[in-house]
């Protein structure tokens, strides 16, 4: 949790107060945002036309890194939020509003055209301004996670791999062959030079376009570090799926911004070298983090992230035959990156058993429990009453399971992870087993007190899973939706 001494109800009257200090007029509504490893928590906060960001972290180094390279980016003319207000504490602050869109978004949305291309390149652009310009007076004792992207970083980037990715999808490798390996691949990268101001997680969910321009968020992670590595994050991304012909453009586009900046002359083929070896390292550390967030922690988007993961692999290997160098690892990454192995991480499962439906429902146990469907009347009843009820709350007492305020509440006040990842668990079991016996139906069933936050949330999770980690055919009902107490119901 990311403060328990503080509610979020307590939290929103903090940024309020805030946005009140600075504008001088009392917002109108405070709206939660999605928020997604990190402990930090946004709210858009609105007063007529005035829109800002409010910002709650209780990381206090955290948020002084970001008010630290915010202010050394805008000296230098790079795209990043206005921060408007900084309360006494540092846990607390405004910042500029750049909308809802990323350039992740847009190329989904768009696809591979022109306009998208070209805001890649600018985003190349700003990057190089980001490492080589602002980069050249950056303090890095106000870095926060780490100040140096050196050997052991690099190291612990390879073994988040392979304990998170790896050692999880049953493939037989010399474990002590591979250790070695990736000791001396993280001493060889970690002399590569140049050195600049490395953004360490420079990909395109974290550019936002707004009103034409690019702009940069989410970069507490600024260290010293390769240049290379941010240009493999952005252009090998796994679910952007850039093409080759786009990947090759970009970074070319990106070594003659450099000519702009006045950066000093470097050897293009040692930068070059450089890169490729930094994508796979960049690679590997997106499976680790994959894995874990995914295969561990049952998190629906990481696991349907996984598939494009190792067909990215799969291409940079390919294109790369001398690519790792060293034998034991380049067979664990072939033998990772086979189509069976993406295959599994790609929703095929429901080519193979079309039969099996699974129902999911929430109920209200003052009403009383649904009955399971299909013949044979076996499945899971779960109550979820031993979770802290947000219903309690005024703030939440009017919205339900569906709402982002709600599973935001949920997930970061209360112990509802922990219970559906065992959920996850148990369910999973019976799915296999049905699948594998040609069952057709499995009901599934969450239960609280009014049938209105708790188990719709938890409802909603499992279908989202079921749907992602098997391709399932997945149904959803709230059984007491007719009798949720919304804030309509009380104005009318």
């Amino acid at each position: 949790m990311i403060a328990p001494n503080k509610t979020v109800v307590q939290i929103t009257g903090i940024l309020e107060k805030l946005f009140e200090e600075h504008f001088e007029k009392k917002p109108d509504s405070i709206e939660a945002l999605a928020v997604s490893g990190s402990d930090r928590r946004y709210y858009r906060i609105k007063s007529g036309k005035t829109i800002a960001i409010g910002t709650y972290n209780t990381n206090i180094a955290e948020n002084n890194t970001f008010f630290y390279f915010t202010e050394l980016f805008r000296k230098h003319q790079v795209n990043v939020p206005e921060v408007y207000k900084i309360s006494k504490d540092r846990r607390s602050y405004l910042q500029q509003d750049l909308g809802n869109v990323s350039l992740f978004d847009m190329v989904l949305k768009e696809g591979y055209t022109e306009p998208v291309r070209k805001l890649y390149h600018k985003a190349l652009a700003q990057l190089a301004r980001v490492q080589w310009v602002a980069g050249r007076e950056a303090d890095y004792k106000q870095c926060f996670a780490s100040k140096q992207f050196d050997e052991k970083a690099i190291m612990s980037d390879l073994l988040y791999f392979k304990y998170y990715f790896a050692d999880l999808q049953e493939v037989s490798y010399d474990r002590s062959g591979l250790i070695s390996e990736m000791e001396l691949l993280s001493k060889e990268l970690g002399r590569v030079q140049p050195q600049t101001l490395m953004y360490r997680d420079f990909q395109s969910r974290n550019i936002m376009v707004y009103e034409g321009k690019i702009y940069f968020i989410d970069y507490q992670g600024c260290m010293q570090g390769p240049p290379q590595y941010d240009i493999a994050s952005l252009l090998w991304q796994a679910r952007a799926q850039l093409p080759s012909a786009w990947k090759e453009d970009l970074l070319n586009g990106y070594i003659s911004s450099l000519n702009e900046l006045n950066v000093p002359r470097m050897d293009e083929i040692y930068f070059r070298r450089g890169y490729v070896q930094f994508v796979l390292v960049r690679l590997l550390q997106v499976l680790g983090s994959y894995g874990f967030r995914g295969l561990l922690q049952h998190k629906a988007h990481f696991i349907t992230s996984i598939g494009p993961a190792l067909k990215n692999l799969e291409m940079f290997l390919s294109d790369h035959p001398q690519t790792p160098a060293y034998p034991e690892l380049r067979s664990l990454l072939e033998k990772l990156s086979t189509p069976e192995m993406q295959e599994r991480y790609t929703n095929t499962a429901v080519d193979k058993h079309p039969k099996l439906t699974v129902q999911v429902s929430s109920f209200s146990y003052k009403v009383g429990m649904p009955k399971p469907a299909g013949s044979h009347g076996g499945g899971f009843v779960f109550d979820c009453r031993g979770i802290l009820n947000p219903g309690r709350y005024a703030a939440y007492k009017h919205l339900t399971g569906n709402d982002d305020m709600v599973r935001q509440f949920l997930e970061r006040e209360s112990r509802m992870p922990d219970f559906m990842n065992y959920v996850y668990s148990l369910v999973s079991i019976n799915v296999e087993d049905y699948l594998a016996r040609g069952f057709e139906q499995l009901s599934v069933a969450f239960g609280c007190t009014g049938g209105q936050h708790r188990s719709v949330y938890a409802a909603n999770q499992l279908a989202a899973y079921l749907k992602t980690r098997f391709n399932l055919t997945v149904t959803v009902t709230h059984c007491n939706e007719d009798k949720w107490v919304l804030q309509k119901e009380e104005t009318e």
